[in-house]
């Protein structure tokens, strides 16, 4: 049983080799995804493609980011799908005449329209990632990202980045929301890390600090939306909980990702400043300590639920995948640079979870949604859409430099 137990414990040889397992799983579900075009299918429950659904830019980009990935690690095939999803990226989702990426193209071939902050920011993470594998286009299509998002939503008198304009970059909605900025940041630290820009950091750094400011007046529960003011609306979508972009009250997922997306800024931009450091991961800490003790087994059954009010009660009981691996990778993030044992018990229960409720010992990936009772469901996230956050789950814990944006540290 003991040894059963080191499976899920960081830094043992059984969790390093479960740790491969799971990467390789995923890696292996997920060659399905690429369209003729290159734009990414929607994958199924056992990875077959759902040509019926729309091919999304941020999936696209998120399979670019993944197999940019597979590529350094030496997983069989990864370059081609590369190359097809870039091919996408330049092609079908490309915005030829406005500029800028369609949010995604239906499966009849019209345009989503609407031209999203987020989208955008996973531009910049896949062309980063595919650029150190030197895949063909990818230098050039990350200068193109970058244009784009420093003219139309990088507000730079704000220090934040604006949500989602038209499709003709004419209109932009009064909507601002801290998902977007989430990403953005993610973003930002891989340019800087890809290029060495300073610019880019520092504005990764200013977004986290508006975002430390309106989480420390909110008991360390971030307000996910803003009007064009940037004033938080507290109440947005109460009667749509769980909209899979924009639901009701505090996302711990989201509260544990910044975390670790703080300590990982921390560490690039004052790696000789203990002093900073030390804030910075005390407020990452802060963070993922009230998320974990809102959402974790809130309702008695295992699992981090998707939203709770504004007091830390649960709104919408339903596990979801990233989540978990966000949980995974931030309690591990957090052991390291602490080394509170807390951290890495956290790590272990994680872990254990994932191996008996959410990885699919059948079809290989994880499940994306969980209800309160541990069901798999498809209400908000049916089938496996993507890879990006469950394989980051497998890398992150043991990332050698938590200062460096993933893909970087996975270079041969």
């Amino acid at each position: 049983m003991e040894n059963d137990k080191k499976k899920y414990e960081l830094d043992t040889t059984e969790n390093r080799r479960f740790a491969e397992f799971l990467r390789e799983d995923l890696l292996s579900f997920g060659h399905g995804f690429a369209s003729p075009e290159g734009g990414a299918y929607y994958l199924g429950d056992d990875g077959t493609p759902w040509r019926d659904r729309p091919r999304e830019t941020w999936i696209t980009c998120r399979m670019a980011h993944v197999y940019s990935i597979g590529e350094m690690l030496g997983h069989k095939g990864s370059r081609q799908l590369v190359d097809s999803a870039l091919k996408g990226l330049r092609g079908e989702l490309h915005d030829d005449k406005n500029g800028g990426w369609y949010a995604g193209i239906n499966a009849d071939g019209s345009i989503i329209p609407g031209k999203q902050c987020y989208a955008h920011a996973f531009v910049i993470l896949a062309a980063c990632s595919a650029s150190l594998i030197h895949a063909e286009g990818a230098d050039e299509l990350l200068k193109e990202a970058l244009d784009t998002y420093d003219r139309f939503f990088w507000e730079e008198e704000k220090g934040l980045a604006v949500d989602t304009w038209d499709t003709g970059f004419n209109e932009l909605s009064d909507y601002r929301g801290v998902n977007a900025n989430m990403h953005t940041v993610e973003a930002f630290l891989a340019a800087f890390d890809t290029l060495h820009e300073e610019k880019y950091r520092a504005r990764a750094g200013r977004i986290i600090d508006h975002v430390i400011g309106w989480a420390e007046k909110n008991r360390w529960r971030i307000p996910e939306h803003f009007s064009k003011e940037w004033k938080a609306d507290l109440m947005l979508n109460r009667d749509r909980p769980d909209d899979p972009f924009k639901p009701f009250g505090a996302t711990p997922g989201h509260g544990i990702e910044w975390a670790r997306l703080i300590t990982q800024y921390a560490l690039s931009a004052f790696s000789s400043d203990m002093k900073q450091i030390e804030a910075y991961v005390g407020y990452a800490r802060k963070l993922y300590d009230r998320a974990v003790e809102d959402g974790w087994a809130a309702d008695g059954a295992p699992g981090i639920c998707y939203t709770t009010d504004w007091k830390g009660k649960p709104v919408v009981h339903d596990r979801m995948h990233w989540t978990l691996a966000e949980a995974i990778n931030t309690s591990a993030v957090l052991y390291r640079v602490t080394a509170a044992e807390k951290y890495a018990r956290d790590y272990a229960m994680f872990m254990e979870y994932l191996d008996e409720m959410v990885l699919d010992h059948q079809n290989g990936s994880w499940f994306h949604q969980l209800d309160q009772n541990n069901q798999v469901i498809g209400t908000v996230w049916p089938g496996k859409s993507d890879l990006y956050h469950a394989l980051q789950a497998t890398l992150i814990p043991y990332n050698k430099d938590i200062g460096l944006s993933i893909a970087q540290t996975c270079k041969k």
